[in-house]
């Protein structure tokens, strides 16, 4: 079962003031993206969730609210974290959230490049 198409169009409205904010299909679900970075999912039984980090996990925690975990027979997490439901009813609130989401994710992002980076230094010394 796919997404609800009307709840992921809820979420991108509700988002609209941070900017840029677009859904790709994935996964029975989809990813919401922002300059190509993305910082949060809409799962296939409609529940959003914002990417985390040590920056912003513990709002997440405090608020009761657990990691995403994709498959109910395997303890395996993801770091995203689902957001807290009365937020999806404020758009300032829901979009400060979104904003520190983006903000681990890019940091992700960022460190996957420095890895990479890294690497192809250490293969480059090894000629």
């Amino acid at each position: 079962m796919a997404t609800n198409s009307e709840f992921r169009a809820f979420v991108l409205d509700q988002l609209e003031p941070l900017g840029g904010v677009t859904a790709r299909a994935m996964f029975g679900g989809a990813g919401l993206y922002r300059d190509a970075t993305m910082f949060a999912l809409v799962t296939r039984s409609d529940v959003l969730y914002f990417r985390t980090d040590d920056a912003n996990t513990g709002e997440y925690e405090a608020a009761g609210m657990g990691p995403f975990k994709p498959f109910d027979d395997k303890p395996h997490t993801m770091p995203y974290h689902e957001v807290p439901a009365d937020l999806l009813e404020d758009p300032d609130e829901l979009c400060a959230w979104a904003g520190r989401a983006w903000e681990a994710a890019r940091r992700a992002k960022d460190g996957k490049k420095k890895k990479r980076k890294a690497r192809r230094g250490r293969g480059a010394e090894k000629e």
